[in-house]
């Protein structure tokens, strides 16, 4: 089984804020903002959410093809991919652009401001869902707004389930819009921040959203996530990390993981354990793809987390 994985590819800059940003944020001043942080570390990583959610799928030893439009500067990146055993036969250069490029900033509390030039990312509608190929399951991350209409409603021609991952490309849509993915998934994945505007959008709660797919589910952090599916409701609870370091591309982690359930048939507590596990060795380490585990020590740390052993 193959999963397509649709979404952005970008170099993340990501700055660390030794403080708070509410130290420095005057509320009776918000409408004339003017801060500047001192940051003072700074690293450039391989991240966006196609990238991301692929490199930590194959972690888990599922196979998956990237899906993203990437710009002239692409060559390291792209040398990384290969090195880590991705195919990037669905990656589609574009020569006038650079990639996308993600600016970062973390304080102390993990709060993040986050500046984002999309760059070859406004071309991701020119890639097509191929059909016949052997994919077995997608997903539509946050990608280029025409992208990520197209995507949905070539999976639903093709008749491939996927997973409709707005993330911080929700505000691109309208309620009809957001209505329309909706109807085309077969499952949906939002924060809990994610989730109050999709229901705020399409004006419906998300209870009666999860009625219209086979599951819905809502990443709370550090509380763990709520998966709605079958009418009913699953609690999962929190993988405790070694170590709070960086929470960038914890959700897309998370996601990989629900992409690795699904393509092997686990139920839904199992599937939301293994999406919780992998956020929680994500978070450990700096950067979006800097972690590593294999196969053998993330069963084993899975049954030592959760008090049971992954089927």
């Amino acid at each position: 089984m193959s999963a397509l994985i649709c979404g952005s590819i970008a170099f993340d800059t990501v700055m660390l804020f030794p403080g708070r940003f509410r130290d420095h944020i005057l509320a009776d001043k918000i409408h004339m903002l003017n801060v500047s942080f001192l940051a003072h570390e700074m690293r450039r990583n391989f991240g966006g959410c196609a990238g991301n959610i692929a490199y930590n799928l194959k972690l888990l030893g599922g196979e998956g093809y990237i899906m993203a439009t990437a710009g002239h500067d692409f060559a390291p990146y792209r040398k990384w991919l290969h090195e880590c055993g991705l195919d990037l036969r669905y990656v589609r250069e574009v020569p006038s652009a650079f990639t996308a490029q993600a600016y970062i900033t973390t304080d102390d509390d993990n709060n993040q401001i986050t500046a984002f030039h999309p760059g070859a990312m406004n071309h991701s509608h020119e890639n097509v869902v191929p059909n016949g190929a052997g994919i077995t399951v997608g997903i539509v991350a946050p990608d280029g707004r025409d992208g990520m209409i197209q995507h949905a409603a070539q999976f639903a021609a093709a008749g491939i389930p996927f997973i409709f991952d707005p993330g911080q490309g929700l505000p691109m849509f309208g309620g009809a819009e957001l209505g329309e993915f909706a109807r085309q998934a077969s499952w949906i994945t939002v924060n809990d921040y994610e989730g109050e505007l999709l229901q705020d959008r399409i004006g419906k709660k998300l209870e009666e959203i999860a009625r219209h797919v086979r599951a819905l589910i809502v990443t709370r952090g550090g509380e763990g996530s709520t998966i709605h599916a079958d009418g009913r409701t699953f609690d999962i609870p929190v993988a405790k990390p070694a170590a709070l370091n960086d929470p960038t591309g914890c959700g897309d982690a998370y996601r990989a993981g629900l992409l690795y359930g699904l393509m092997r048939g686990y139920d839904w507590p199992t599937t939301g354990r293994i999406a919780s596990l992998m956020g929680a060795i994500k978070i450990e380490s700096h950067g979006t793809q800097n972690h590593h585990v294999t196969a053998a020590d993330f069963r084993s740390r899975f049954k030592q987390t959760f008090g049971a052993a992954l089927p």
